[in-house]
This record gives C-alpha cells, sequence and structure tokens, in this order.
C-alpha cells in the first residue's frame, strides 16, 4: 500500500501535488517549518467532577490499589489471628420491687403499702454487687487467691489483693434499661471460668444476701432477748419499791383515804380541769386575737371559725368569686363593669366572713370569762382543805418519784417484748432482694476478637489507603500518557502515537518492529507512522529535513526513525536516512556492511563521496548514511558547514532526509544539529519519560532557530491505554478490526 504524504502551504491549507511526493524537488527556496497554533482548544475549567477522569486514574493505579486493599487485609487477618481469644459469660439478676407479706411487721398486723425501687436503690443494688464482701466470698468459694493466672495477672505480691484488682478489671455490672435487671459480665481467656466467675457473682447477689440478712436477724433476737431479761428484772424492782414506799408511809389510794383526802383528790381534779378548761380557752382566745392582728380576717381565717359551718359556706361562696374575678380581669381588665361587679361581690363576702369571725372571737371571750371565774373558785376551796394534807403532800413527792420509775422500766419492757414477738414470728421468712434471672452459660465462641469487625475495619482501612496512595502516587506521577498531557501541560503539538509492537502484534509473534514495519504494512503498528508522517506533513511547510530526537536515551528515538524513514520509502518516496547519534549509533547498526564503507564523518572530511557511503535497504529502497564504526572525535563537523552543504545536496537528490540526532539533554550538539533541520521531532516514551525532562529540553532549544513540529509518543501499550480511557488511543477496541 502506498501513501502520499500531505503538506500545508502557509495559510494552513494541505494538497498533495499530482505526484503524490512532497513538492519542492526542483531546488529553489525551501521555508522552513513554522509552529502553528494548537489544532485543540483547551479544555474550559468548570466544578464539574470527571467521573471518567477518576476512574482513569483507579485503572492505571489498580496495582497499587489492590496491593495496598490486599496488605491492609492481610494485616488485619495477621492481628486477628494473633489476638488473644477472649470469652464472655452474661448472667442477669432481677430486683425484687415488692416483697410478699409472709409475716406481721408490726403489733398492729398491718401491712404498710410498698414503693417501688428508684433509681437511686437500684444504683446503689449495682455496686453492691461488686462490694468487697462479695468480692471475697466468690474468691473464697472458688479459690481464685490458688488461681496462678489470675494472680499473675494483677502482678501484686499478695494473692488476695491482686484477686481482687484482676477481678475488678474483667467484672462489668449494669443496670438493663430502665428496668429492675441487672446484668453480670465477666470476661477471660478461660470460657469456663467465664460462666463460673459470672453465675458466683449473681449467687452471692441473691443467695448471700439472704443469708446475711437471715444471720443479722438471729444476731438481733439474741441481743434482744438478752435485754428483755434484764429489763423484766428491773421492772418487777421498780413495782415493788413503789408498793413499799405507799405501806411505809400510809398512802393508800384515795377511796381508802380520809375525807379530806377525798376532798382534796376531788378539788385537785377539778382544779386541774378547771386550769386545763382556763388555759385551752386562754390560748384559742390568745391566737384568734393574734391572727386577726395579723390578718386573718378576709384571709385564711382563724383557727375556731374553721368548725362554724356560716363560715364554711361563706369561704365556698368567698372562692367561687374570687375565682371569677380572676378570670374576668384576664379576660377583660381590671376596668371592666362586670370586673367591678366581680369585686364588689368578693368584698362583700369578705365582710360577711370578717363578721361572722368576729362573733365567734366573741364566744371564746365569754368562755375564758367563765372558765377564769371558775378556777378562782375551786383554788379558794382547795387552799382551804390543803392545810390539812402538808404531811402527807411531803410524803408524796417521794412516792410520785417511784411511780415514775415504775411506769418507765415497765414501759419499755413491754416496748422490748412486744419487739422480741416481732422478730420470733418473721424469723425464718425472710425475702431476697434480688432472683437470678438468667445463669450464665458457658460462652462457645470467643467474643474478641471480633472477625467480621476486624475484616470490614480492614477493608475500611484497606480502601481508603488505596484510594489515597494512588492518589497520591497519580498526583506525584510525571510521565506522560496523551496528547492532551503534551499539549495542555508541555503547551506544544502533539503529532501522534506509536504502539509497543507486543501491544498490537498477534501472540507469539517475536519480529523487531523495523520487520514489522514492512512484513504487515497493514497493521496498527505500521498504521501509527504513516499517522505521524501525515502529522509532520500537516504541521509543516516544505519541510524536508526531518530531525529526530528526544530528551533522554532510551526513549524510541532510533527505531522511530528508522521505522519512519522505511515508511516513507516504502511508499514510493526517494528517503535518505542519516545517523547522527556518534556515540550510540543506532541506526548504523541497522547497515550490514557498515565496516567495509565510509561513512558520514568521512563523507563530511571530504574522504568519501556521498553515492559511496550510502547503503541502499534492500526491502524498502531506503538509503541510508551511517557512521563508521571508527568514527571519532567528529561532532565538530556535524554543526560546522560542511553539514549545511551536505543537507542542501541531500534536499536536491531525496524526497525527504530523516535525521536520527543524539538526545537534547546529555548531548549539547544535538541541539546544533537540530537547528540545521527545516523541522524537528521530539519523541517521548509513554509513561516513563517525566515532563520534566521534556521541559528542560525545550527550554535548552534555540526557539529562533530550531522549528519543533510537535511530540510524538512511543512504545504506547495500546491495550492499557484503551482501558485508561485516554486520547484517540482509547478507542483501539472499537477499530482495531480495521488492521489485519
Amino acid at each position: 500500500m502506498t501513501t502520499a504524504v500531505n503538506t500545508l502551504d502557509q495559510s494552513g491549507g494541505g494538497a498533495l501535488n499530482a505526484s503524490g511526493r512532497l513538492p519542492g524537488l526542483t531546488g529553489g527556496d525551501v521555508l522552513p517549518a513554522w509552529l502553528a497554533e494548537p489544532r485543540i482548544a483547551p479544555a474550559a475549567t468548570n466544578d464539574r467532577i470527571d467521573l471518567k477522569f477518576l476512574i482513569g486514574i483507579f485503572r492505571r493505579r489498580s496495582g497499587l490499589f489492590v496491593a495496598v486493599l490486599g496488605g491492609s487485609l492481610a494485616i488485619g487477618a495477621v492481628i486477628t489471628a494473633l489476638s488473644p481469644r477472649i470469652y464472655v459469660a452474661h448472667a442477669d439478676v432481677t430486683l425484687n420491687s415488692k416483697t410478699a407479706s409472709i409475716a406481721p411487721t408490726s403489733t398492729n398486723d398491718r401491712t404498710p403499702e410498698q414503693q417501688a425501687p428508684t433509681d437511686a436503690f437500684v444504683d446503689t443494688q449495682v455496686a453492691q454487687v461488686t462490694s468487697t464482701d462479695n468480692m471475697n466470698a466468690v474468691i473464697d468459694r472458688l479459690g481464685l487467691d490458688k488461681d496462678p493466672h489470675i494472680i499473675a495477672e494483677a502482678g501484686h505480691a499478695a494473692p488476695r489483693l491482686a484477686t481482687i484488682e484482676t477481678l475488678r478489671k474483667h467484672i462489668n455490672v449494669q443496670r438493663i434499661g430502665s428496668t429492675y435487671d441487672i446484668g453480670i459480665t465477666y470476661d477471660s481467656h478461660d470460657a469456663a471460668q467465664a460462666a463460673a466467675i459470672a453465675n458466683a457473682f449473681a449467687e452471692q447477689f441473691t443467695r448471700g444476701a439472704l443469708a446475711s440478712k437471715r444471720d443479722a436477724a438471729r444476731q438481733t433476737t439474741g441481743l434482744i432477748s438478752a435485754r428483755l431479761d434484764q429489763l423484766r428484772s428491773q421492772a418487777l424492782a421498780d413495782s415493788a419499791a413503789e408498793q413499799n414506799y405507799r405501806i411505809a408511809h400510809n398512802l393508800l389510794s384515795a377511796n381508802q383515804g380520809t375525807l379530806t383526802e377525798q376532798e382534796i383528790s376531788s378539788y385537785n381534779q377539778d382544779m386541774a380541769r378547771a386550769r386545763a378548761e382556763q388555759a385551752e380557752d386562754a390560748a384559742r382566745l390568745d391566737a384568734a386575737r393574734h391572727q386577726m392582728a395579723g390578718g386573718g380576717i378576709g384571709g385564711d381565717g382563724v383557727g375556731e371559725t374553721l368548725a362554724s359551718p356560716a363560715i364554711a359556706a361563706l369561704r365556698a361562696q368567698q372562692a367561687t368569686a374570687a375565682g371569677e374575678l380572676a378570670s374576668l380581669q384576664a379576660r377583660y381588665g381590671a376596668l371592666h363593669p362586670d370586673v367591678i361587679k366581680a369585686r364588689a361581690t368578693l368584698h362583700a363576702i369578705d365582710e360577711q366572713v370578717a363578721g361572722e369571725t368576729r362573733r365567734v372571737i366573741s364566744g371564746l371571750e365569754s368562755k375564758s370569762l367563765a372558765s377564769n371565774q371558775r378556777l378562782a373558785s375551786l383554788s379558794g376551796s382547795l387552799n382551804h382543805s390543803r392545810g390539812t394534807l402538808a404531811v402527807s403532800n411531803s410524803a408524796k413527792t417521794g412516792l410520785q418519784d417511784l411511780e415514775k420509775r415504775s411506769e418507765t422500766s415497765n414501759a419499755l419492757y413491754e416496748s422490748y417484748l412486744n419487739r422480741y414477738k416481732e422478730l420470733t414470728a418473721r424469723e425464718g421468712t425472710e425475702q431476697a432482694d434480688a432472683e437470678m434471672l438468667h445463669p450464665a452459660p458457658v460462652p462457645l465462641v470467643p467474643d474478641s476478637p471480633h472477625v467480621m469487625i476486624n475484616l470490614i475495619l480492614s477493608l475500611a482501612i484497606g480502601l481508603g489507603l488505596g484510594v489515597a496512595a494512588a492518589f497520591l502516587a497519580e498526583l506525584n506521577y510525571s510521565g506522560i500518557t496523551t496528547g492532551d498531557d503534551i499539549e495542555q501541560r508541555l503547551g506544544v503539538r502533539y503529532l501522534g502515537s506509536v504502539p509497543s509492537l507486543a501491544s498490537v502484534a498477534a501472540r507469539g509473534t517475536k519480529r523487531s518492529p523495523v520487520d514489522a514495519l514492512i512484513d504487515n504494512p497493514r497493521s496498527a503498528f505500521a498504521e501509527s507512522f504513516r499517522s505521524l508522517r501525515a502529522s509532520i506533513a500537516m504541521n509543516t511547510t516544505n519541510a524536508k529535513v526531518i530531525a529526530i530526537t528526544s530528551s533522554l536515551p532510551d526513549e524510541g528515538k532510533t527505531t522511530t526513525s528508522i521505522c519512519l524513514a522505511r515508511s516513507m520509502a516504502a511508499s514510493g518516496d526517494r528517503v535518505l536516512l542519516i545517523d547522527c547519534d556518534l556515540r550510540r549509533q543506532g541506526v548504523s547498526e541497522f547497515v550490514a556492511d557498515r565496516e567495509s564503507r565510509p561513512g558520514l564523518v568521512e563523507v563530511l572530511r571530504g574522504e568519501a563521496e556521498l553515492d559511496d557511503a550510502i547503503a541502499i535497504d534492500a526491502a524498502t529502497g531506503l538509503a541510508i548514511l551511517p557512521v563508521s564504526p571508527d568514527a571519532t572525535g567528529a561532532p565538530e563537523l556535524l554543526t560546522g558547514i560542511e553539514m549545511d552543504r551536505l543537507l542542501e545536496l541531500a534536499r536536491t537528490r531525496y524526497h525527504a532526509v530523516i535525521i536520527d540526532t543524539a538526545p537534547v539533554l546529555p548531548i549539547a550538539d544535538a541541539r546544533l544539529v537540530l537547528g540545521k533541520a527545516d523541522a524537528s521531532v521530539f519523541v517521548v516514551r509513554w509513561r516513563k519519560t517525566p515532563d520534566s525532562a521534556l521541559r528542560a529540553a525545550l527550554r535548552l532549544l534555540p526557539g529562533n532557530r530550531v522549528q519543533l513540529a510537535g511530540v510524538a509518543l512511543t512504545r504506547v501499550d495500546m491495550h492499557k491505554q484503551a482501558r485508561f480511557g485516554y486520547g484517540e488511543d482509547a478507542f483501539y477496541q472499537s477499530y482495531r478490526r480495521y488492521y489485519s
């Protein structure tokens, strides 16, 4: 298949000449290549998230992402596998909200109304589960102070203290919600031990508390019994002393005494009653006067008025009127006629209450006066009879003291006797404050480590770290992947891409790129050079001398030069390929008999003719000017006038001249050689060459002498590029069937 290279005129239009070859074969002025405006407009900036771009990042960094994710899962699995197994046993106890009354709690045999346990009571019971007494009881019951694992965990010198410290560290007691249930959990490396300790605490809290309550009741009964014997003896002794004193001083009862004694006794009783009545009447009158002086009338009233039915009825009317006044005043305000009327009604009722109250107080004054007169009369009669009993009264002083002692002793003895009977009646009927609700079974599955939680956590961390690693790697990545990278990041023209032969050739094919170009001219690899040739022609004007260079070695510069030259020669053009890389001499190695013929250096020195140094490619007719193996010390020839003369001669004899130069960054002469070409093409290795290297190489070029046609990507993996979704190569899977 033969293709012609399109060229552009100075206005940017392109046309083929009649022969389908590059114009300008007859000599004359050769217009240098010129740098046109970029063919792709810069992408408009917006705030839209490019989902395809994000997916492309994950595709490019899928290996790193999977590695980080796998590493996180592996670390999580190792931690889970190495973590000690911890078993948690859980027992539930419930508090008795109300206890049944089995025995009477007092002598009146009335059961008091029981109140439900408060939150403070429940919290107190929760704290009592792990009290020191319960701890010691559980330790003694299970012999935990002899368990070496429990003692060693705390590291305390005293086994008992070490055991208590370990138990407090692993036990957890909590109230279950707002119920009266208490959950007791214990964690241990031994499942059976965890269940045994949890159940021991639950049983100690229920049965142990009941046993302690019964022991305390027995101790209280024993103490009261011992004290009861002492009180009985004391009461009998005090009663006997009183009777002996009566007999000794002839102080018998009033019925057996003299008439004077009976009179005095009667007077004393009447006097006492009269005095009590007088004091009561005076106190009630005084209280009523004080309350009236303090504003009692019209308010809540005095004490005596509360018993008056009339005042009670007026109070009801007063409350009703006050309520209506408040309602009307809140609804209409203080100046409304209804409010004024209601206020007048309330005032009238207040006056009636005050009048009734004054009438009650007047009655109290009359009653108090009568009590005073009666008391004065009885006092006179008593004084008349008191003289006869002066001696007897002096003896009664001692009798009163003995009576008080006897009464006190008997009352105290009776109180203890009643309490003793109550305790003995309730003995054996004590009820536990809590009951076992659910005993702790032996756990079969460890509570820690949590395999699923660790897996989810490792997965989440791995996903986060994988995403972060992918984005960090992408941010730190400086390689060039697409033509957009070249045009937008570097600001130079993108000419096309050259695929790696392995990515487009059939499996098992082992050929060199320069041979594959000729062996399969309809392949994607061969088509890429025809596309590169067309891009160079479309972006230059009458550029016959084209220099192929790179910023760094091993970017595919020499292979591109040979394949581009062979592709052009295979289409029928007369093409000369010149090897100007005196150090690597990559093009010269393509010539089989270069040892026996002169090369570029000899031609520039005038030691050989051009025709004698040129080797012809038998497959395409490509003319190659190699470098002889012993050519040394001749870099100045490439940059001198001799090179200019050689290129002028080549322009007249060939349609195109391809120059393979040395890399720009390490070799300074390559920059001068580029200035002698009509157009220069930089090749960049796909995803390997950093953009900083190409940017540095472009800065070194003298802008007024070197005409840059553009940049081409080499060794592009078409499968990965299509999977990444980048550039024109992203559609390779769609049009690959056009290639054979």
